[in-house]
């Protein structure tokens, strides 16, 4: 069968012929792939620098997709961590990791979009004890995933999304799917740290898909000058921004401050 295929992580994907695939477990079935999601954590594991990653190759990129079992009925799915990825014509499913779907269902925008939702889904609702009522801030929010963020968010019953970002564009575009703000990250540092102070302080939650200097300034901002009177969870889901960030001691000092990681896929 075709596939793409990963041989060095410092060269692009090549299309190539390679063994199908043989089920291993009694939930296993052999999927064939209708369409699969190319997300940041595929593009990650595709170039070894994902933190997971084992280095293994040869390596099929793709954690998700559509594809039809041996019924013949739509289902979408995900993979655990493996080198047999979704970019292939057939991959293995465990059926317990995966949904039947409707035959109309829309199969491009879920494979794009069910990974990216999933972030904030899990952050929510399984990652801490979210409440309805409770306040968002969405870091990173004019990206796909933080998008869904704020969508997924109000769904779950937020009372306010703030959203934050640097595309002006899409920032404008937010508040028709639920942000009650914006901010603008891509404005004077100190113009910056006076929206989100003004307009985020009050959140309970941050949805945090940036990390690095951009998640450094808004801790900053939503624990001074002034300490907080209530705790603040900070949900790490994503390090577009930077990998690593000097976060000071006194923003950790002056909040009930929570950080909870959460890996998107």
């Amino acid at each position: 069968m075709k596939a793409a295929v990963v041989t060095a992580f410092d060269t692009p994907p090549r299309y190539e012929d390679i063994d199908a695939p043989t089920p291993a477990g009694p939930a296993d079935f052999v999927i064939d792939i209708v369409a699969a999601g190319l997300h940041p954590r595929v593009r990650s594991q595709a170039d070894g620098s994902r933190y997971t990653s084992t280095d293994e190759l040869p390596l099929i990129p793709g954690i998700d997709g559509v594809g039809r079992g041996p019924d013949r009925r739509l289902r979408y799915f995900v993979l655990p961590d493996t080198t047999r990825g979704s970019m292939a014509e057939q991959t293995v499913v465990d059926e317990r990791r995966s949904i039947l779907l409707p035959e109309d269902a829309d199969v491009i925008a879920l494979a794009a979009a069910m990974n990216p939702a999933m972030s904030s889904w899990v952050a929510l609702r399984r990652r801490i004890d979210f409440r309805a009522g409770q306040r968002v801030l969405v870091l990173g929010a004019t990206g796909n995933a933080g998008r869904l963020a704020i969508q997924v968010a109000r769904h779950l019953g937020a009372s306010a999304v703030v959203a934050a970002g640097r595309d002006r564009r899409r920032l404008a575009t937010l508040g028709a799917v639920g942000a009650t703000a914006t901010v603008a990250l891509d404005a004077h540092p100190d113009t910056v740290a006076g929206q989100l102070a003004e307009g985020a302080r009050a959140v309970d939650v941050v949805l945090d898909y940036l990390w690095g200097e951009p998640a450094v300034r808004a801790m900053v901002a939503l624990t001074a000058p002034e300490p907080r009177q209530k705790p603040l969870t900070w949900v790490q889901i994503g390090s577009v921004a930077g990998r690593s960030a000097a976060i000071p001691s006194a923003a950790l000092r002056a909040a009930r401050l929570v950080i909870v990681g959460s890996g998107q896929g």
